[in-house]
């Protein structure tokens, strides 16, 4: 059976570790300003913005409009640990259609905001925004393109800076040598988050996102664990059926993409397309993640050679991170219900 070049694994194991240190602070959250903008009654809207905190400082960001409106309520501000949450009402005195929406600040910084307005008529639009790119005009309409596009972006985005997900897949290709095997297992695990992605986007099935977050966090020690184990010459159902367990820890995985998918909303008009798009986002972005291991590995295979013992070595780097991970989730978890 052919197996996967051993430098691959070799070089699995310095990515996997990358990854644990990329991801140590902020683990699974990628930390964007967020501006959420709902139409409460005609003309009448409610404003929430989500600005990143690093210990007591936050970023100067403000959302301003090109358009005349009014301040109905003052702004109230709520920190939240890694962020503080500003809420206020507003009266536009002109439709929001057509003005331009910014947020001041944005360009002197080294983040992006997402900006999410929904009218009454069930009409969403989302837009990314940049240092570059700070401000937009608010369309009378969407097209599905659009649609399509930014929630595409999103699953893209919400993977490849998802380091837990990452870092989950990267132990998987640990363990799996075989790449026929990895080919079944990647497989199973796509299969299985984007059944409960489905499900709880739809509101068929439901699990709070604190206590999936943890155990997504022990899942990724399991897999640690079994690495060692492997390289010891033991087995275990991980070892001699990884597509099994890639699908059970795969289902909780889904949950975990659930959660983004219902910070960025869906609209209306068009959730199958959003849901659709997002997952086929979510899968690229592994792809990505996957590819570019394999082409750095091509790359490097005549240049270097990667002690044995690094495969371990990282095994244990990956368990006592994800261990650091899952300890953190569960406290703040256990926090929150106290």
């Amino acid at each position: 059976m052919t197996m996967l070049p051993r430098l691959l694994v070799r070089l699995l194991t310095i990515a996997s570790m990358v990854a644990s240190l990329l991801g140590a602070a902020a683990a699974h959250e990628v930390r964007p300003a967020y501006l959420d903008i709902r139409e409460e009654t005609p003309g009448v809207f409610s404003v929430l913005l989500k600005t990143p905190m690093q210990g007591d400082a936050r970023l100067a960001l403000s959302a301003a409009f090109s358009g005349d409106l009014v301040k109905l309520t003052p702004v109230m501000s709520r920190p939240t640990g890694d962020a503080m949450l500003q809420t206020w009402q507003i009266r536009a005195l002109e439709p929001l259609e057509g003005q331009k929406v910014s947020i001041d600040g944005l360009q002197n910084t080294m983040t992006d905001a997402l900006v999410r307005i929904e009218f009454l008529d069930g009409y969403v639009w989302l837009e990314k925004l940049t240092p570059g790119k700070p401000g937009a005009t608010i369309p009378a309409t969407q097209s599905r393109w659009t649609v399509a596009k930014t929630y595409v972006a999103s699953g893209i985005e919400h993977i490849l800076f998802g380091f837990d997900h990452l870092l989950f897949v990267a132990s998987l290709m640990l363990i799996v040598r075989d790449w026929r095997m990895l080919v079944k297992t990647v497989t199973a695990f796509t299969v299985a988050h984007s059944i409960t992605l489905t499900f709880a986007t739809l509101g068929w099935a439901a699990l709070s996102s604190a206590p999936v977050e943890v155990i997504i966090a022990f899942s990724i020690v399991l897999v640690g664990a079994e690495i060692v184990r492997m390289e010891r010459g033991e087995t275990s159902l991980t070892i001699t059926w990884p597509w099994v367990v890639a699908f059970g820890f795969g289902l909780l995985h889904g949950f975990g993409f659930a959660g983004a998918l219902a910070d960025l909303g869906l609209p209306r008009g068009d959730i199958p397309l959003a849901l659709f798009s997002f997952n086929v986002g979510v899968e690229l972005g592994q792809l990505i993640f996957i590819a570019a291991i394999l082409a750095v590995v091509a790359a490097a295979r005549q240049f270097f050679t990667i002690p044995r013992q690094a495969v371990i070595a990282s095994a244990y780097g990956i368990g006592t991170i994800a261990a650091f991970w899952g300890v953190e989730r569960l406290d703040a978890m256990l926090r929150a219900a106290g």
